[in-house]
């Protein structure tokens, strides 16, 4: 099972899972990187602490270094909450460090169940093709199933538990992954990998053109009104969308855009409307501006 990962420093995120056993396994075997092993007890099951054992004592046999925090979050804490604080946690370690990027272990169908997720959630295209690797967050197991992981596992003889909160149902995530991933055929599985990875590519380029656009701009805070006005209005509703993205502006919803879309191009001079709490779009004459 090969994976590539570039030469340095990395935090490698380990639950105790079998996906992420596995993967501090091959990364292990690597002689042209060092690894900082993190985990991180959210504090949402009463056996969590068992996770952490293990991984502390695969991560000993070994002689790497170990981190761990407990985030106290309770059982019903949600998918997102979860999410956050851990990575909140990682980034922390990866500062501290001074690691080129986190190593996670999500995998192919992980890939998978999270376009799905998206799209029942009305994403765009950034919620389907969210799960790809980063500067800071690297995801080489992208393109391996769950099942070679498994199978890996098993012939390498390596211990792992199983989280019991991902048979809970309650969870969206494992509603996807339990009850409509298994009704889809192999094939429509390659093809639904062959197609969100082409959708990544796509976006990756759009990403690079918005970027491209808003430094033609005089300002960070500013957008030529009249350039604007003439986009077509699903492109304006990206453009907007890159701009509030690029000043920091990243909790707004889909009806807040297509309202300051709207705005942008309906406004006289000198209405504004508000983006979130004490943040505003202002619209004058020749440009439009955040405050």
């Amino acid at each position: 099972m090969d994976i590539v990962v570039e030469p340095g420093t990395y935090v490698v995120a380990v639950s105790g899972g079998v996906d992420s056993m596995v993967l501090l396994d091959l990364l292990r075997q690597q002689s042209d990187i060092k690894l900082v092993v993190a985990h991180y007890d959210h504090g949402i099951r009463d056996d969590s602490d068992l996770d952490r054992q293990l991984v502390q004592q695969v991560t000993k046999k070994h002689g790497l270094p170990f981190v761990y925090d407990h985030g106290s979050l309770g059982a019903g804490a949600s998918e997102a909450t979860a999410r956050s604080a851990r990575y909140e946690f990682l980034h922390r370690v990866r500062q501290a460090s001074g690691a080129k990027a986190i190593i996670t272990a999500h995998h192919e169908d992980d890939l998978l169940e999270t376009a799905v997720l998206n799209m029942l959630r009305g994403t765009g295209r950034r919620g389907l093709t969210s799960l790809g690797s980063s500067d800071t967050v690297l995801r080489p197991l992208l393109h391996i199933p769950k099942t070679e992981l498994i199978t890996y596992a098993r012939q390498q003889e390596l211990p792992w538990n199983e989280d019991s909160t991902n048979i809970d149902t309650q969870y969206t995530r494992n509603a996807v992954r339990h009850q409509i991933m298994p009704r889809f055929a192999a094939e429509h599985r390659q093809e639904m990998t062959t197609h969100i990875r082409r959708l990544h590519e796509v976006s990756h380029e759009l990403e690079h053109q918005l970027e491209h656009y808003l430094h033609l701009q005089t300002e960070a805070k500013t957008l030529d009104r009249a350039d604007f006005i003439r986009l077509p209005h699903i492109v304006a509703r990206e453009v907007m969308a890159a701009w509030l993205r690029h000043n920091g502006t990243t909790n707004y919803d889909k009806r807040t855009l297509e309202r300051l879309v709207v705005a942008a191009k309906t406004f006289r001079p000198g209405q504004r409307t508000d983006i979130s709490r004490n943040k505003f779009l202002v619209v004058h004459k020749q440009k439009l501006a955040l405050m």
